[in-house]
């Protein structure tokens, strides 16, 4: 009896952790949501249509780089430097600048 009782208590601790786990991914999976919901506002308040479709469209070739390229368009409006909407042309003078340099490879044959 008292290895079933013992048995009963670990199941029982067990249960208490698996809820706890999953309580817990539940609220990270929450804090996600609101942190991605944020910036999608921020950036519909910083980009006009045409330069959000571009960055749509750099985040299905390049998701990595359109994160980075997010992080530095809010940073520079939290941090006051954007007067205005971004349009797609002002936009694609930033993706210029921060676009790393293409080497030029020639083959020659001897």
């Amino acid at each position: 009896m008292a290895d079933e009782e013992e048995l009963e208590e670990i199941r029982r601790r067990k249960y208490e952790q698996m809820q706890q786990a999953q309580a817990g991914a539940a609220e990270e999976e929450g804090r996600k949501r609101e942190i991605e919901e944020a910036k999608k506002n921020i950036i519909r308040q910083i980009l006009t249509p045409e330069a959000r479709e571009r960055l749509n469209a750099i985040k299905m070739a390049k998701p990595e780089f359109a994160e980075v390229l997010e992080a530095q368009l809010i940073g520079l409006a939290q941090s006051g430097r954007l007067k205005s909407m971004l349009n797609d042309a002002q936009l694609k003078e930033i993706l210029r600048q921060i676009m790393p340099k293409k080497r030029e490879i020639t083959i020659k044959r001897i």
